[in-house]
């Protein structure tokens, strides 16, 4: 079978845009105008490409570079190209699926999760923030959690928008992993009340740290 090229699926992938999609996704500080079950499905038929995903990588553009994400190979990615990546996404979407869809699969997760923690960049700190979150759930060992906890409690309320809501991540995960921190991460979730009015539809459980870490021990003892 002859090799997909990068402009049959950006065809594709321009047939399927939907300008509601666009609509609803633009309100997340996205662009892109394809619905992601469609995306996924392109996708699936390409199976992994990695060649073809680093040149839809480089069409800067959202829906292929989504596409390029379920499509590459994450172990085969240099560090330093990871860097270059996360800097270069520029919506919401696609820095999400490239931290925990490629960056987190990676040999190189650990080094760049130190690097984005220390950045300056709000952005690139919120990836590293991510990145410590999986950590503090799965391999906890070696992180100082009371460390991460002053932190947040000094910077968690002036912090932007992503690295806010990626910071406040983790200090529900620290409560809701460790017992023994629990208290203290629910008083500061209380006393910043960051998030605390955020729209949380029916049936999901609200990002304020103290209804989410309370609701995750919940179900963790129902079990």
């Amino acid at each position: 079978m002859a090799e997909t090229t990068v402009t049959e699926v950006m065809t594709e992938l321009a047939a399927l845009e939907d300008p509601k999609a666009l609509a609803v996704n633009k309100k997340h500080g996205d662009d892109h105008a394809v619905n992601l079950t469609k995306l996924r499905a392109v996708a699936k038929r390409l199976k992994t490409q990695q060649e073809l995903a680093r040149e839809l990588w480089a069409t800067d553009d959202t829906a292929a570079r989504l596409v390029a994400l379920l499509i590459c190979r994450p172990k085969a990615f240099e560090r330093d190209e990871l860097d270059v990546m996360l800097r270069q996404s520029r919506t919401p979407k696609v820095h999400d699926w490239l931290v925990n869809y490629v960056v987190k699969k990676s040999p190189h997760a650990e080094d760049l999760r130190v690097a984005w923690f220390a950045d300056t960049d709000p952005v690139v700190a919120s990836a590293g923030w991510a990145l410590t979150t999986e950590r503090v759930a799965k391999k906890p060992d070696g992180l100082d959690l009371t460390g991460l906890l002053d932190n947040i409690e000094s910077d968690l309320r002036k912090a932007p928008d992503r690295l806010q809501w990626a910071m406040n991540h983790c200090l529900a995960q620290i409560g809701i992993e460790h017992a023994e921190l629990r208290a203290r991460a629910i008083d500061i979730g209380e006393r910043l009340e960051v998030l605390k009015d955020y729209p949380t539809p029916p049936n999901c459980t609200s990002p304020f740290a103290p209804i989410w870490i309370t609701e995750m021990v919940r179900r963790q003892n129902g079990k």
